[in-house]
């Protein structure tokens, strides 16, 4: 089995944002307007709001747990300031 390198990394590394609502810390990469990568560190994890709500169900996510609205207003908004390149332009 050869396992291929995800070069898109190197082009263009992946950013530290701050959730403007809860202060939450993960590294983003935007391929798009549409698309955006999210690592999301354990502190994170715990500390998202909106997260935690979802909890319990099952998987990591939680049950109903389909993104954070207020890390992608964040997200959005450091990449309108020029914070997070975007791959496309």
């Amino acid at each position: 089995m050869v396992v291929r390198t995800d070069g898109r990394l190197l082009d263009a590394p992946m950013r530290p944002v701050r959730c403007r609502s809860c202060g939450s810390s993960v590294e983003v990469r935007k391929s798009s307007w549409d698309q955006t990568s999210i690592q999301w560190h354990d502190e994170a994890v715990r500390s998202c709001a909106e997260r935690r709500a979802a909890q319990p169900g099952p998987g990591p996510n939680g049950q109903f747990f389909t993104g954070c609205t207020a890390l992608r207003d964040s997200v959005r908004a450091a990449a309108a300031r020029g914070e997070i390149p975007i791959q496309e332009e």
